[in-house]
């Protein structure tokens, strides 16, 4: 583990600095005049804070020492490091990661006195109404039914925080919808989407929608819930809901992709989804598959966030997806790595 530079009392700890929300939060706050701490979680995400001005640690959070020294001089937390995968085989270290991890860094601030932790979560971590009425932050996830690994962890990462709450720690969790926009370095799976898209090699899709956040507005929720947020409570953030049929459209005007993906029928995409991620098991078992069953999934359950308690609490006022997209491409774009196999 690294660290650059001294303290501040008026420091904020970003975990998850190299991710796609971490990111953009670091700009944000680097933006507003806050001295930022980022935790990596190893080297090779340097480059997603290269040139900025702020501390730098690598280290990974489920090492209680790492947890306790990253921490250590900071007011605020921002706990944005995830471990995102849709691999099964993969769930001992989702477990480790997004609960054991979320665990050792509430205790850590704990102790340390931290001021405010605001703690990443998922809407893949709200329950699902089947009457199509939009989920609030008060509908309950159902461990009952199917669910991925990953949404598991997100919804025991939340009950952490609530115990961390109820032990004393001022805890305030961020929910977010998937995230559309710049400074993605890994690229996100949605980042990967739109390269897809612009290299003429997503060759089709299904009609079907999901809830959107601009990365700039789930950034600009994050700081809103820690200086407006209620201790204990969940903020759910979504810019806007948007069909498949909407994003392509978005996507090939600003890509100016000639080559428009097939739109086939959920049951044809879930047969192709089986059969590629069988392949890709087998050809590439690291590599994260951008067409699985349990996306397709998502898509044809067209869930839906209410945003009501951050709009009314917070002040959150979303932006525009469109806009995200743009912005997103120009990136890309810039960082030359818009055309790159």
């Amino acid at each position: 583990m690294k660290q650059s530079e001294a303290v501040s009392d008026d420091l904020a700890l970003v975990t998850g600095g190299g991710g796609h929300l971490g990111a953009n939060l670091v700009r944000q706050l680097i933006d507003s005049g806050q001295p930022v701490r980022a935790l990596l979680h190893s080297d090779s995400e340097r480059p997603s804070v290269a040139g900025l001005p702020l501390q730098v640690m690598v280290g990974d959070l489920r090492d209680r020492s790492t947890a306790a020294a990253v921490v250590q001089g900071c007011r605020h937390v921002y706990h944005c490091a995830a471990r995102v995968s849709t691999m099964p085989r993969r769930r001992a270290e989702l477990f480790g990661c997004n609960v054991l991890g979320t665990r050792r860094l509430l205790q850590a601030a704990h102790t340390a006195g931290v001021e405010r932790v605001v703690v990443t979560s998922s809407f893949s971590a709200v329950g699902h109404r089947s009457d199509g009425v939009p989920s609030d932050e008060t509908e309950p996830f159902n461990p009952m039914e199917p669910h991925l690994p990953y949404e598991q962890t997100k919804a025991a990462a939340e009950h952490e925080c609530l115990k961390a709450n109820a032990e004393g720690l001022n805890v305030v969790i961020a929910t977010s919808t998937a995230i559309l926009g710049p400074n993605d370095f890994k690229p996100s799976r949605m980042g990967r989407v739109l390269l897809s898209y612009a290299r003429g090699r997503l060759p089709a899709y299904i009609a079907g929608g999901f809830e959107f956040v601009a990365a700039g507005d789930i950034a600009r929720g994050h700081r809103l819930a820690m200086t407006r947020g209620r201790s204990g409570q969940k903020y759910i953030f979504s810019t806007e809901f948007c069909t498949m049929d909407q994003i392509m459209a978005i996507f090939h005007r600003v890509t100016a992709q000639r080559r428009r993906p097939a739109r086939l029928s959920p049951q044809a995409m879930r047969v192709i989804a089986e059969i590629t991620s069988r392949i890709g098991a087998l050809i590439a078992p690291d590599a994260e598959p951008l067409l699985t069953p349990a996306a397709l999934r998502l898509l044809r359950l067209g869930r839906r966030a209410d945003t009501r308690k951050a709009r009314e609490e917070l002040g959150f006022v979303p932006t525009s997806i469109e806009a995200a997209i743009e912005d997103a491409w120009r990136d890309f774009v810039a960082r030359g790595v818009a055309g790159r196999a």
